[in-house]
């Protein structure tokens, strides 16, 4: 007897899927496939996603207009002539995630690794968005004095005339 797990949204998802584009017949829902986290630290952010299974090669990075592509494939394994699916969860073919990078990141430094099924994407943030200290200048020197001059008062009486 074989276990069938039951989804009553699986047509959903489906359909789902086959509009953002991903492709193959029994994908989950798009959202939980590429899970990611997302901290900063100092001055830059670093990105952690999940990504098992995936051919390191498909790996696709871009950004355009501050918006952050991660794509990638995974594949499934081949099938003997004859054999028959008796569970099929994995999900398989093209994926796709956007993450919106906002103003002050330096998107031309961006680095990227991926290591044991796990993609980790470093975004240092511009030299003109780091906070910093501005200097304030002071004089060391006393408040100068000014003395107003007065000016002479004419005495003279006027003269009619």
């Amino acid at each position: 007897m074989a276990a069938r797990m039951i989804d009553p949204f699986h047509d959903v998802d489906r359909v789902f899927n086959e509009m953002m584009g991903a492709q193959g017949a029994h994908l989950p829902f798009e959202t939980g496939l590429l899970p990611l986290d997302l901290c900063r630290d100092g001055d830059h952010f670093t990105m952690t996603m999940d990504m098992p299974g995936v051919d390191p090669g498909s790996i696709d990075l871009s950004v355009e207009d501050n918006t952050l592509t991660v794509r990638a494939s995974r594949t499934t394994s081949a099938l003997s002539e004859g054999a028959q699916w008796l569970a099929r969860e994995r999900a398989s073919g093209t994926f796709a995630r956007q993450i919106s990078l906002g103003r002050g990141l330096d998107t031309s430094r961006i680095t990227a690794r991926y290591d044991n099924g796990v993609l980790q994407v470093t975004i240092p943030v511009s030299a003109e968005a780091k906070p910093r200290k501005i200097a304030v200048e002071h004089s060391t020197a006393g408040a100068t004095q000014i003395a107003a001059e007065r000016a002479p008062s004419d005495t003279t009486p006027a003269h009619a005339g």
